[in-house]
């Protein structure tokens, strides 16, 4: 019983897990082309493989052909000793034979034909398959530079614009603060040679009145 909820908890959460990622790659037109580059390399590994076996059945072609040839001129052959035996069963046979295989073989000939066209066809449409993707993936790496370089100014931006004002103010406030203290500083020490220099300045004046 608590492994099928655990099973059913597990299920969910992956459920959920999908759905966040399914609506997040609809907001990240990246992520989207990135999961159609995934599948487009997929169906091109497939492709490749029908190549390969578009190549194995030509070459099968090719062996059949040969071999079915062989035969039909072993049997030609064959019919013309037995004509000259007197053998006329032989040589009916022999005939019969040679029409069966030469017929194989030329039906062979003509498969191979076809599927060596069909494979020339194949390979300059996977070549042009290839050079798509090869295409796409190196303008994905040149949106990738893009989108990198827009969210860097981005945040540039945010860091520059969002602190300007506050650093500016909080210069503001450091300046006037150096104000005061030098203003604080200053007054201090006018109080503190006020007396010394009224103190001089009236000796000057006695002396000059002496």
């Amino acid at each position: 019983m608590m492994s099928n909820i655990w099973t059913r908890i597990k299920d969910s959460i992956s459920a959920d897990l999908h759905n966040m990622l399914d609506q997040k790659e609809q907001h990240n037109p990246i992520a989207s082309l990135n999961q159609y580059l995934r599948q487009s390399e997929q169906e091109k590994e497939k492709v490749r493989k029908l190549v390969e076996r578009q190549y194995k059945l030509r070459d099968e072609f090719a062996r059949e052909y040969q071999k079915a040839q062989d035969m039909a001129d072993k049997r030609l052959k064959q019919a013309g000793i037995a004509e000259k035996a007197g053998e006329e069963e032989m040589h009916t046979f022999a005939v019969k034979e040679h029409e069966e295989y030469q017929a194989r073989a030329d039906r062979m000939k003509t498969s191979r034909a076809e599927a060596v066209q069909q494979l020339e066809t194949l390979e300059q449409k996977y070549e042009e398959m290839k050079h798509k993707l090869k295409d796409m993936h190196l303008r994905r790496m040149e949106l990738m530079g893009r989108e990198n370089v827009a969210h860097a100014n981005q945040q540039i931006s945010q860091v520059v614009e969002g602190t300007s004002d506050k650093l500016f103010s909080r210069f503001e406030e450091l300046e006037q603060y150096i104000e005061s203290l030098e203003y604080k500083v200053n007054s201090s020490y006018y109080r503190s040679t006020f007396d010394s220099k009224m103190a001089k300045l009236e000796k000057e004046l006695q002396e000059q009145t002496n």
